[in-house]
């Protein structure tokens, strides 16, 4: 559909409009509505410019000046949706929320135009734009309470359920949080998206919590236009896939603005008073097509088409007023031909605006890091007091050498005594205390309010750690292994990584999400609990991937995570060994070599390990081998036989792998002139691929090798130590490396 036929049914519809008797305008619009006359001409003009919006940037891109055409026609009773809720309740939005947005905007009081400016700066990838400043066209705004998101469908909702879950928990602790204490969340989507993995586990954590009496505010608002692109949605499907225990239905037609409007006053009185969620089904009809690139006529007929134009909700809220003797048909249009001047006068002004310019201007808010600031918050601990209290009285630097596994609860421990925002979740981690046991007694310390259970579902834990993060919570996840983190990724790289990137660093997601790692688990479970895959987390741009192989290193480097996801919003992977959390020798059988004592808060600061800092043992001149996780350990026993027959070896722990330690990286390298990478991970898409890149980069001439597990997954059994890394292929490789 055109937007000239849009624009010209308009027109004529309303040209044809007969006025009724004149109502007051402190009255309801119509009777049996609470939409008052002076409120559905507030909302017609932001359904108006929306409309207009949609026309521009059809317009913008015609001119090669504009770079986005999905737009909001059809969907603008979505303006009553906002009318219904506070400014200051966090909302989460469709990507056809023009109207919503700019209900939303003057509500916070602000001028029209400054909404209608909003919109424009980012259709034309304007750098001043207030969000993204040109980086994407997304609805968002830190002084609005709208949190942008990505074009990638339904995967807000998880993150959704953890902001009002957030909204919840932080009273409940007593803690600041991001948005008022009565607060609900809204989070708008479309009806092809209800079908999709994301929201159908957004759905049912939220059903979930409240079928258990977990207070939820959270409005779900699914925009059903009864198409997705070209896919139909079949009659019935979304209300039939709404109605789920826990979650009231309500529905309306999305088209009557006061329809719209009773039906959300309703929804959100149930959400605010009950602290429940509730589905707010509003059926609407989409207009212009998908986006302007798409021919509707190539998969719908004209009769489909036209029965979606008579549906116009702008033209049927323009007849709520001319009916109700509010406004004449020559106001409206004469309105109508003012402002869509006015819009299109404000696109040329946005089109000429400045854009970005330079790789480093593009990519500032990827992953602020602030390290001076880190390395004074990390040594943090809590009062002496309080201390004794969290390990009644039985501190841990007082206690014998620990396991890597003990190692992590302690400093979970001590995180928890001092950051009273911070919480500790994920499946069995609380009485259960986790499959290996790394959080077992921390709930019975500091209570099922920071420290529980959720229900088994990766996408809805993180979702939960994104919506905590974002409501100035510090949420520590546990993904129970690596395996499991794939299962949910998108919920990492499309939408932890990107929020600080499409925000402008107004919005971050701190958090740390803890995952246990890798292979080598002796006589337990084949692939999914034996996983060396990192690749899918390395090329997340600003993501921290901590990879801790030593007690004393886990304990200094999540003390770090957390102090960067505090200062700066990181978003950071701890990746925990498994087979490592309860080693306590390095050589022989009772040396204790792998155990390290827990250091007092008093050395913290000494012993504070930067982001992208390695860890290096030996001093050997002829060989440097690189390695981390469990390689550390086998490297370190292959150089000591090395070190026997005459090789001089030192052993380089990376401990990050993003980002990589490069300068120490080169240091270690040139000290020898000849490098072995030893990497537990696959040989195709493996870190050491990275590593090699970067000493080429760098202009290392020296000898380089890598050996690496085999690109395969991990089967049961002992026919794993065909396809990993062993000691042994690191001694050969070593060996061949050297002559």
């Amino acid at each position: 559909m055109a937007r000239d036929t849009v624009e010209t049914h308009f027109t004529e519809t309303v040209s044809t409009l007969r006025a009724g008797p004149a109502r007051d305008p402190g009255l309801p619009v119509r009777e049996g509505t609470s939409l008052t006359g002076e409120r559905c001409r507030s909302l017609f003009r932001r359904q108006l410019e929306s409309r207009l919006l949609d026309i521009a940037a059809r317009w913008l891109r015609e001119r090669d000046e504009g770079y986005y055409t999905i737009g909001s026609a059809g969907h603008e009773g979505n303006a009553a949706v906002a009318a219904a809720l506070r400014p200051t309740d966090p909302a989460l939005l469709h990507y056809r929320s023009g109207a919503f947005y700019l209900a939303r905007s003057e509500q916070a009081g602000r001028v029209p135009e400054q909404g209608i400016r909003d919109v424009l700066m980012g259709l034309t990838a304007a750098r001043d734009e207030p969000i993204a400043g040109g980086r994407h066209k997304v609805f968002g705004h830190p002084d609005l309470a709208v949190i942008p998101q990505t074009s990638t469908i339904a995967s807000h909702l998880p993150r959704a359920v953890g902001v009002a879950f957030a909204i919840e928990r932080a009273r409940a602790l007593g803690v600041p949080g991001a948005w008022p204490s009565d607060a609900i969340a809204v989070c708008s989507f479309g009806d092809a998206s209800i079908n999709h993995a994301s929201a159908l586990s957004g759905l049912n954590t939220a059903a979930y919590a409240t079928y258990q009496g977990q207070a939820l505010p959270l409005l779900f608002v699914c925009e059903d236009n009864g198409i997705g692109i070209s896919v139909r949605t079949p009659k019935g499907w979304v209300e039939a896939a709404a109605r789920r225990p826990g979650i009231e239905y309500i529905a309306a037609d999305g088209c009557d603005l006061a329809a719209a409007y009773d039906a959300a006053v309703q929804a959100v009185q149930h959400v605010r008073e009950r602290r429940a969620p509730v589905f707010l089904h509003l059926s609407t009809v989409r207009l212009m097509g998908h986006a302007g690139s798409d021919v509707e006529s190539a998969y719908r007929t004209q009769r489909e088409i036209r029965a979606d134009l008579e549906r116009d909700p702008l033209v049927r809220t323009a007849a709520l007023l001319v009916e109700a003797g509010l406004i004449t048909p020559d106001e409206l249009l004469k309105a109508y031909e003012s402002d869509r001047e006015h819009v299109l006068k404000i696109a040329e002004e946005a089109a000429r605006s400045p854009r970005l310019s330079s790789a480093k201007e593009i990519m500032e808010p990827i992953a602020p890091r602030r390290p001076e600031l880190i390395a004074k918050i990390s040594p943090m601990a809590a009062p002496a007091a309080a201390r004794e209290k969290a390990f009644a009285g039985a501190l841990p630097e007082n206690d014998k050498p620990m396991t890597l596994s003990q190692a992590i609860n302690r400093t979970l421990a001590d995180a928890l005594a001092v950051y009273p925002e911070m919480t500790v979740f994920g499946e069995d981690v609380a009485k259960k205390g986790g499959v290996y046991g790394v959080t077992r007694g921390l709930q019975k310390r500091f209570g099922a309010g920071r420290v529980f259970d959720t229900l088994l579902d990766e996408q809805a834990v993180l979702g939960l750690a994104l919506g905590a993060g974002v409501s100035k919570l510090l949420p520590v996840p546990e993904i129970q292994y690596l395996a499991y983190l794939h299962n949910a990724l998108d919920q990492i790289r499309g939408e932890a990584a990107t929020l600080s990137f499409f925000s402008r660093g107004a919005y971050t997601n701190p958090m740390v999400v803890r995952v246990a790692s890798y292979a080598y688990q002796k006589g337990f479970g084949g692939h999914f609990h034996n996983d060396n895959a990192v690749a899918a987390l390395r090329d997340i741009p600003g993501l921290v991937i901590a990879s801790p192989a030593r007690p004393d290193d886990a304990s200094a480097m999540l003390r770090t995570c957390l102090a960067a996801a505090r200062t700066s919003g990181s978003v950071c992977v701890f990746l925990e060994p498994i087979a490592l959390y309860h080693t306590r020798d390095l050589f022989d059988p009772g040396d204790g070599g792998w155990l390290a004592p827990y250091a007092p808060p008093a050395r913290w600061a000494e012993t504070h390990v930067p982001i992208g800092r390695a860890r290096s043992y030996g001093d050997g001149r002829d060989l440097t081998i690189v390695t981390f996780g469990n390689g550390v350990r086998m490297s370190l026993r292959a150089a000591v036989r090395l070190t026997q027959e005459g090789y001089g070896c030192r052993v380089l722990d990376l401990r990050w792998l993003a980002p990589l330690p490069v300068e120490d990286l080169l240091r270690a390298a040139e000290l020898t002139g000849n490098v072995l990478i030893a990497d537990e991970t696959r040989h195709s898409g493996a870190v050491s691929e990275g590593i090699v890149a970067e000493l080429l980069d760098a202009g290392f001439t020296g000898a380089v090798g890598r050996v690496t597990s085999s690109d395969s997954f991990i089967p049961l059994g002992r026919a794993a130590e065909h396809v990993l890394l062993s000691e042994e292929e690191i001694e050969q490789a070593a060996r061949k490396l050297l002559g």
